[in-house]
């Protein structure tokens, strides 16, 4: 899941290079925190959200259908 979701990111951004993906895991879910460059947060936000909304809808959706636990993709802002 974090491949997909640095694929997915890098072709989005100016600074693939700087996106990285760290997982978090507890007892009932898995929480992803993407982190990307200066100048890069806003294009992964999309207008309104959009962008964001659609990649968190995606990795809920691939997660339940593995089976695994509920899923959470946090960006973290520098």
């Amino acid at each position: 899941m974090q491949e997909f979701i640095e694929n997915v990111v890098k072709h989005l951004v100016d600074k693939p290079d700087e996106v990285k993906v760290n997982s978090v895991e507890t007892e009932q879910r898995v929480i992803y925190e993407l982190v990307v460059g200066v100048g890069d947060y806003g294009k992964v936000i999309g207008k309104s959200g959009r962008n964001i909304s659609a990649l968190r809808t995606l990795v809920f959706a691939i997660n339940a259908k593995q089976g695994g636990k509920r899923a959470r993709l946090d960006v973290i802002d520098q």
